[in-house]
């Protein structure tokens, strides 16, 4: 066999494995097709105001598009149920809020089988975190906080309250308020904070408590009117808004959203993720549409947002246990 009739036969066998390999190498490199962003709730609500301008941010960092799906039900555990069974690639990722770590701490209080459990998740990241707020419509008759609560104790049961379901993060702050006041309100649970938010507009409902950033379109409008919020101290959307602290009912409670995939995903896709993530909260146009929303991005990178997550599953798990058995 002559030099140059070997070298021949030597390229092509390693032509011939190199192609054998560009498939695996092209199947293993992430993200190679769009990514799906699952929202827990429907549109309008905090989760889906922070999702769709950090999945825009997200996908141009990421190269690919992270296309947002709504998919609402049981307080948020639908969808984030959905999220934690599905497959571990890395193209289902979730968008959710704290309720995540309250409702499988719920179906244990209800003595039901959970949708899903907090360990069939890993953290990304978190976004925001904003103190709720309590919210009536403007042409109420309450114009302070003093107004609202001497009316609830005067009259109980007679003022209705809207959430995005029970134990949700609309359920929660206000089950504090009544049990720090000893007083009684109808409960009316929604699929999520967009049609609770339109019941209070739309007179089915008295009040509600949410993030800012769910209402502030209509406090701007002058229909809404913002009369307390669980924060600790004055909030830079509503500054002549005191807290419920100031006025002497030792409540606090703060609404945050963060990112969250299927444990097991794999590391490589974790850190695509991660790092996307992080581009996301820096990016100028997520920041000015989260702003006008009325919040701000309160980043946590994995590490740190996995460490909130127990403190704050162990935290909320103690509440749901005193808010006891709600139907």
């Amino acid at each position: 066999m002559t030099l140059s009739r070997l070298f021949l036969q030597l390229s092509a066998a390693a032509l011939t494995a190199a192609a054998a390999v560009l498939p695996a190498v092209a199947q293993d490199a992430y993200p190679s097709k769009p990514v799906t962003m699952l929202v827990p709730f429907p549109p309008g609500g905090v989760a889906d105001t922070v999702g769709r301008p950090v999945a825009e941010a997200m996908a141009r960092a990421l190269g690919q598009p992270m296309v947002v799906e709504n998919k609402g039900g049981a307080g948020g555990g639908i969808g984030m149920a959905q999220v934690a069974k599905s497959k571990a690639d890395g193209y289902s990722v979730l968008m959710s809020l704290s309720s995540v770590v309250v409702l499988p701490e719920a179906d244990k209080v209800l003595k039901r089988n959970p949708l899903y459990t907090l360990d069939q998740l890993k953290p990304i990241a978190r976004f925001t975190a904003d103190p709720t707020a309590l919210v009536v419509r403007a042409d109420s008759p309450w114009k302070t906080y003093q107004d609202f609560i001497n009316h609830v104790k005067s009259k109980p049961g007679s003022v209705t309250f809207g959430s995005s379901g029970n134990y949700g993060t609309m359920h929660v702050p206000m089950e504090q308020l009544k049990a720090a006041t000893s007083t009684f309100m109808l409960h009316v649970p929604y699929t999520g904070a967009g049609p609770a938010v339109m019941a209070l507009l739309g007179g089915q409902i008295d009040a509600l408590s949410t993030g800012p950033s769910s209402v502030m379109q209509h406090v701007r409008a002058g229909k809404l009117r913002v009369l307390a919020h669980w924060g600790e101290g004055r909030l830079a959307a509503l500054p002549e808004v005191p807290s419920l602290k100031e006025l002497g009912v030792p409540v606090s409670y703060s609404q945050w959203s963060g990112l969250f995939v299927p444990a097991g995903t794999p590391d490589a896709a974790v850190a695509k993720l991660r790092a996307a993530a992080k581009a996301a909260s820096e990016d100028p146009r997520a920041r000015q549409s989260l702003a006008a929303a009325g919040t701000s991005f309160m980043y946590q990178d994995m590490p740190e947002f996995e460490r909130f997550v127990q403190a704050d599953a162990k935290a909320m798990a103690a509440l749901v246990q005193r808010i006891g058995r709600v139907e």
